[in-house]
């Protein structure tokens, strides 16, 4: 429905259609104008919102009329124009943030942000002291402006001498829009380095922006931006060391010149977590970045990974990458985590949350995780020490050579690792002995085990170590764990604790040996309660 010919005045109102705003009152009930104009059967003018938060009360449909459409069943409502606000200009918020009386929520809410970017709250000494320090704004090394409603700059020479030392900011959270007025928030603030507008619906026009040339972190999460814009503002991005751009549903990396993503000549880490990414092919398009350090990629819809080839590179793919996050995506191959062995500087990786390495999911524990990558010093955000790789290592080889494999070959393609492994820990290959049970396996001698009771009904027993045979089944330790604690009328569950992580392998295969599910010498096993 179009808008009612006396709306066009626009002294009548202060809104525009697609202008972002708020609610009176509540900053974070933010949204965008869809409509203006009369509704039927109420009386007046109208503003039709879209929240960002779905809190509405329908689809842009009224009594059977449709005025506009939004993206969900109940994320519209229909708003008197007094019930919400345009926003106000930066120097305002500032006004609003730092010289208004202050709830405690928005003294918690005071901070400057540190050498690390972690955020360093004001200490309230003494009311006045703090006032005192706020008045002079041009003192200012950073500011939080989150959540207060700025919808544009401002004159860009008051800001310059109102904050002319300000170097870190953060608009989380507010109604700006257009690139131009953070340009012009940018070109009054000539010491800044960190920008952050989290959460702020930005447009699609990026052209002409020039003024972020000393921005050296620059955060632009869930604000709608693409590959293709990204492309665009890298020109005024000169020295951007790090950048965020989390939930904005970038499916595909889109270089403009070559097949590769050139320039960034600083950009050491780049966050592309909660995204859509499926395809490797496009992470391999970052390859040619040489100061990339730290790449962040959990959460997308990433299935397969594969170290780039080099012909006709000019650079080493990945040749600085130290850091690789890739949780909780959809890799259901190992061969995809080993080949992050060929990456040549990797040594922290987050690899939880994929089938591949799900040991609830059927996927290998951290052990074998430790032992398939040689290199890694931190896995899932925990110190590799010397001795878990060295017990990861010779559990991993052991557990390898306990089950049947066709031939060695089949063994190095399943498992690349397990000859240098072998011979670097010395172990030796299996020996046939003539006793009257016929040949055994050296994975059938006994290990050294520890039972912690840990359920609730029984966790003041002393935890026992016993040795057992490798072959022993799951479900046999089950029933001797009966007899260990002297237990009755008891069902019990066990748990393989993983060393330096904080979730546990349910052994839940009765009639799996426990070589086979992975316990080794001197492993510790939980014993739970199945309710």
């Amino acid at each position: 429905m179009q808008t009612s010919p006396d709306l066009q005045n626009p002294n009548q109102h202060n809104f525009k259609i697609n202008q972002r705003v708020h609610s009176t009152g509540d900053y974070r009930r933010i949204g965008t104008v869809k409509y203006i104009g009369e509704v039927k059967n109420y009386s007046g003018i109208w503003i039709g919102v879209e929240w960002d938060n779905s809190d509405g009360k329908h689809d842009g449909s009224v009594n059977g009329v449709r005025y506009f459409t939004a993206q969900f069943p109940n994320s519209a409502s229909f708003v008197r124009p007094h019930n919400l606000s345009s926003g106000v200009s930066l120097l305002q918020a500032l006004n609003i943030r730092y010289r208004t009386s202050s709830t405690k929520e928005e003294l918690d809410e005071m901070y400057v942000l540190s050498a690390s970017k972690k955020r360093v709250n004001v200490q309230l000494v003494g009311t006045d002291k703090i006032e005192d320090i706020l008045g002079r704004f041009e003192e200012l090394p950073g500011a939080s402006l989150s959540y207060l409603g700025v919808s544009c700059s401002g004159e860009p020479v008051e800001i310059r001498k109102t904050l002319p030392n300000l170097k870190e900011l953060d608009l989380t959270g507010n109604l700006l829009s257009d690139w131009k007025d953070v340009d012009a928030i940018c070109s009054g603030l000539p010491a800044l380095t960190a920008l952050n507008l989290t959460n702020n619906r930005m447009s699609k026009d990026v052209a002409g922006i020039s003024h972020l040339r000393n921005l050296r972190l620059l955060v632009l999460n869930n604000v709608s931006i693409n590959w293709s814009q990204v492309e665009v503002l890298k020109e005024s991005l000169q020295a951007i060391e790090e950048l965020h751009l989390m939930g904005n549903k970038i499916r595909e990396i889109t270089p403009t010149s070559s097949k590769f993503v050139q320039g960034f000549s600083s950009l050491q880490v780049l966050n592309l977590e909660e995204n859509y990414i499926a395809d490797w092919s496009e992470i391999e398009k970052l390859s040619q970045l040489k100061c990339l350090e730290q790449l962040h990629l959990n959460k997308n819809n990433i299935e397969r990974i594969w170290y780039p080839t080099t012909d006709e590179l000019p650079y080493k793919p990945f040749q600085n990458l130290r850091c690789l996050l890739i949780g909780g995506n959809k890799i259901e191959d190992l061969a995809s985590i080993d080949a992050l062995n060929s990456y040549p500087a990797l040594v922290d990786i987050r690899c939880s949350e994929n089938p591949a390495t799900d040991p609830n999911k059927g996927g290998v524990g951290r052990f074998a995780l430790i032992a398939r990558l040689a290199k890694v010093k931190i896995l899932n955000g925990s110190e590799i020490t010397p001795r878990e790789r060295k017990e990861s290592e010779i559990r991993y080889v052991r557990q390898v050579m306990s089950k049947p494999h066709h031939n060695l070959e089949e063994i190095k393609r399943l498992h690349p690792r397990f000859t240098e492994l072998k011979a670097f820990h010395g172990i030796e290959d299996e020996r046939p002995s003539n006793g009257p049970a016929g040949p055994q396996k050296m994975s059938s001698g006994l290990i050294s085990v520890t039972l912690k009771c840990v359920g609730p009904s029984i966790c003041e027993k002393a935890p026992i170590t016993k040795k057992l045979p490798a072959t022993t089944t799951v479900g046999k330790l089950k029933t001797l764990c009966l007899s260990f604690f002297k237990l009755k009328f008891f069902k019990p569950i066990l748990y393989l604790q993983e060393q330096g992580s904080p979730l546990h392998t349910l052994l839940d295969d009765d009639m799996a040996s426990l070589n086979d599910a992975g316990v080794c010498n001197q492993s510790t096993i939980l014993v739970d309660e199945d309710n």
